[in-house]
């Protein structure tokens, strides 16, 4: 019997790269990339199949040795992520450097390292992006600057590499605990019901993900549907 399929979704410990681990693993043999090996192995449990894969993203040599010996890979999905805001008067450059540490340099490297696993199986990536990766708000700056760049790493990515799916994501405004510490951080109410589920979100990585081999889905947007 042939074995299943393998993908590596970061930022799984929770939010949309839990999620979308959860609507990968049945199909997929699923490693789990994070930090926090606790919250890792909670996720295993709810996935049969998947386990955990821990590291530190923005560590690039822990990087590098964790893609050790992944010689095929089927779907890299880049959901880990930070969100680090501010005018373009107060932002500091540490808070520019935090978005572009995480959100660009993290994602292209571990493209990088692992270009030859995803030629290998003629593989698909998918970049967690987001609206501000479409068109930047005033306070968002350091943030929608990152997701912008991310953008142009995936469509450099899908021209360079045409042997390879690449999947841009812009999710609306989505119900994790990174976007209650946005809105509490910015003193307003913190609402779920007002935000897209993270299933939502892995609802569309999926639809990417299963595409029929002679379809390309290249750019999905995903908005919160109004009350």
């Amino acid at each position: 019997m042939p074995e299943s399929p393998l993908a590596l979704v970061t930022g799984a410990s929770r939010g949309i790269g839990a999620a979308v681990a959860r609507a990968l693993a049945p199909t997929h043999r699923v490693l789990l990339g994070g930090r926090d090996v606790d919250a890792l192995a909670e996720q295993a449990v709810e996935s049969p199949g998947a386990e955990p894969w821990q590291v530190d993203l923005s560590d690039l040599d822990g990087v590098r040795a964790a893609v050790t010996g992944i010689d095929r890979l089927d779907v890299l999905v880049h959901s880990a992520g930070t969100a680090e805001l501010g005018t373009i008067e107060s932002a500091a450059p540490s808070a520019w450097r935090a978005n572009f540490e995480v959100n660009v340099i993290a994602v292209a490297e571990l493209t990088r390292l692992l270009l030859p696993a995803l030629r290998a199986a003629h593989g698909h990536v998918v970049v967690i992006n987001s609206g501000q990766g479409l068109a930047a708000r005033a306070g968002w700056g350091p943030y929608a600057a990152s997701k912008h760049a991310v953008r142009a790493f995936a469509d450099a990515l899908r021209a360079e590499e045409p042997g390879i799916r690449v999947t841009s994501v812009y999710p609306g405004r989505t119900d994790t605990d990174m976007q209650q510490t946005i809105v509490v951080g910015q003193g307003k109410d913190y609402t779920p019901g007002d935000y897209l589920r993270p299933d939502s979100v892995a609802a569309a990585v999926l639809s990417a993900v299963t595409a029929s081999p002679d379809a390309h889905l290249t750019d999905i947007s995903v908005r919160p549907r109004p009350h």
